[in-house]
């Protein structure tokens, strides 16, 4: 046990020494952070709509202004030609243009069904679906005002709408959350992939040799120090969710601190197993950016994990980060009971078992 705490020291001593090391343990995650959680966002704002009015009637205008007068649309380009809708579209000057059909105000005065022609950027798919709502609740809503139906509800009197766990929709409530888990990962995975290969390039791994530690001891003391470096980063991490961005914890933090250390070890014990395999900390960083990507993919950050291919979600399920996203995110903004945390738990603590476990023997092979 000396010998592990003398090696988990110089381990500290070696991180904290390096100028280089120190500043990118701290400064970057919280400019991650502050980044990330303004820029990382699934709403669709600021749009720029584009229109064609063939129309001279006051229903086309009031519609028009319907769009102006709403938050999610910034800016409006006024069309004189049509040939201009192809140049707006090619040049990603406008992500919407409708297009007003000169009789619009007259069949709707006669009280018939009037159309207005919605050209939505196909290269941009999910935005166009959001936009595509946006426009169908104004146009329908202006269609129910000026063509009401006798003795039929409105759907606003049909429909409640309540959002549980997040009544606002917030959409930093989300991603702030998930930060903590997401930066988290990457302050394991780079401080314990490049340990090993660290040593080997500077020389000092066969010194580590001939001193008397065994591999598995050796492991240990570079994991922990890895585990308590990367538990500090997003406690920092978790603080300025609940102080600066107000995010809302409802859940126990004890569940939440052991699901994030049983989460660290299996991914310091992918990082272990890549910087066991490296040579180099260029061959390091290689792994860590392929272990990174998909990571990332498959968590179920950017899109739910149930959209994608049955064959694809066993594979999401050897990736440690998308059970622990589940575990956040049920803790941050529903008081997610402790049967469930540990139903998404076990799995990482399984991943972190064969992770170490064959890193130590690989690393007890490499030595031989």
């Amino acid at each position: 046990m000396i010998q592990i705490i003398a090696l988990i020291i110089k381990e500290f001593r070696a991180v904290w020494r390096d100028k280089a090391t120190r500043s990118l343990l701290f400064i970057p995650p919280i400019i991650q952070l502050l980044i990330f959680s303004f820029a990382v966002t699934l709403e669709v704002k600021n749009i720029t709509l584009a229109v064609f009015n063939q129309d001279s009637g006051k229903d086309s205008y009031e519609l028009i202004q319907r769009f102006e007068g709403s938050p999610q649309f910034s800016n409006i380009i006024y069309l004189d030609r049509e040939e201009q809708i192809k140049d707006i579209m090619d040049e990603r000057k406008a992500l919407l243009i409708l297009n007003f059909p000169s009789d619009f105000s007259r069949k709707i005065r006669r009280g018939d069904t009037a159309t207005v022609q919605a050209i939505l950027d196909g290269r941009r798919s999910n935005s166009s679906l959001v936009v595509l709502g946006y426009v169908n609740e104004i146009a329908n809503g202006y269609g129910t005002e000026v063509q009401p139906i006798p003795n039929v509800p409105g759907i606003d009197d049909i429909v409640l709408a309540r959002n549980w766990f997040n009544e606002n929709l917030e959409y930093t409530w989300y991603t702030v959350a998930c930060l903590v888990g997401i930066l988290a990962l990457i302050t394991a995975l780079s401080l314990s992939s490049l340990t090993i290969a660290r040593e080997r390039e500077m020389g000092t791994f066969e010194q580590i040799l001939v001193s008397p530690l065994t591999p598995t001891k050796i492991l240990i003391g570079k994991l922990l120090p890895a585990v308590l470096i990367a538990m500090a980063n997003a406690a920092g991490i978790f603080l300025f969710a609940i102080f600066l961005f107000k995010v809302p914890f409802q859940g126990s933090l004890l569940l939440l601190i052991g699901s994030m250390f049983v989460f660290l070890l299996s991914v310091i014990g992918v990082g272990l197993f890549i910087s066991s395999l490296s040579t180099t900390q260029q061959q390091a960083v290689l792994g860590t950016f392929c272990f990174m990507s998909p990571t990332m993919t498959l968590s179920g950050f950017g899109t739910p994990v149930e959209n994608i291919p049955m064959w694809v979600q066993y594979v999401a399920e050897l990736f440690p980060l998308k059970h622990f996203l589940i575990v956040v995110k049920g803790l941050f903004l529903k008081d997610m009971p402790a049967a469930d945390v540990w139903t998404n738990t076990w799995p990482n603590l399984l991943i972190a078992f064969v992770t170490v476990s064959v890193s130590i023997w690989l690393f007890r092979r490499r030595m031989e």
